[in-house]
């Protein structure tokens, strides 16, 4: 019975440690939190980023270089990355592979019909562009679609020392040292209540885990959509936990993710 009563503490405090070793490894929080927000939307300038300011939160906006959301709205956005949020790239021109269910690719920007070097070109060109907006040479990308490869390869592979980091559209959240930087995984929210991402927050808290959501429209603009509501519940839900959850620009994890699993690369 001693033996037994000796073995049970030993592993309450091995779980103890290991979960204090869990919580240090963000910042001193139980999970990392990204909102991401894709395309380059009319309704980020009028609606989400009033929203995040308004509780002191800051966004990750992947830009579409081409889009008229972007070109005509320069100075928002300017104003936008001065106050802290990420312009992030998302693509020249958002080429997509063709395929079922995928009527929206048109024949100029089928991904099948790309090569290597062009891909990498727009992206190195959107880049350029948001450089010259924000001044920052350091960025992350998110892969259009989710398409990760012309055939059978990884075309990010020529261009990763242009990125922090990439992200890609797998529903997962894994701990610090499981993260792939160039296709991190994320969440995509399409009608989902506020109650369900909620919960989704809740899991990264218990699981010690990095959560990205995945957002187009807000409240509108896109077929892919989430209610204002369910939004604002979201982000008052972060800002009242903010002891417990670090929610940061996808750099700024991003970056962390890879000092952490660089040092500990340096350990062995």
């Amino acid at each position: 019975m001693i033996y037994k009563n000796i073995f049970c503490a030993l592993l309450l405090l091995s779980g103890y440690l290991l979960s204090a070793q869990n919580v240090n490894v963000w910042k001193g929080k139980k999970c990392a939190v990204a909102l991401t927000y894709d395309d380059a939307l009319n309704i980020n300038l009028d609606k989400v980023i009033p929203a995040l300011d308004s509780v002191n939160l800051k966004g990750t906006f992947y830009l579409i270089a081409s889009s008229k959301a972007f070109t005509n709205r320069l100075k928002e956005w300017k104003v936008a990355a001065d106050h802290g949020h990420e312009l992030a790239n998302h693509s020249l021109f958002h080429p997509c592979a063709s395929g079922p269910g995928r009527g929206f690719v048109t024949a100029d920007y089928d991904l099948k019909t790309y090569s290597i070097r062009r891909i990498n070109d727009e992206i190195r060109m959107a880049n350029s562009v948001f450089e010259a907006l924000d001044g920052k040479k350091k960025r992350t990308y998110a892969y259009p679609c989710g398409d990760t490869k012309i055939g059978d390869s990884l075309y990010i592979n020529r261009s990763k020392t242009e990125f922090v980091a990439a992200r890609g559209v797998k529903p997962e959240m894994l701990p610090i040292d499981k993260i792939d930087l160039y296709n991190v995984g994320s969440y995509m929210i399409n009608g989902q209540s506020g109650e369900y991402l909620i919960n989704l927050v809740k899991k990264a808290m218990e699981t010690n885990t990095f959560l990205v959501f995945l957002f187009h429209g807000v409240g509108g603009e896109h077929s892919l959509n989430v209610s204002v509501e369910a939004h604002s519940q979201l982000l008052h839900f972060l800002k009242q936990n903010e002891n417990a959850i670090w929610t940061a620009p996808f750099i700024d994890i991003a970056e962390h993710v890879k000092a952490y699993q660089a040092s500990k690369t340096a350990q062995k």
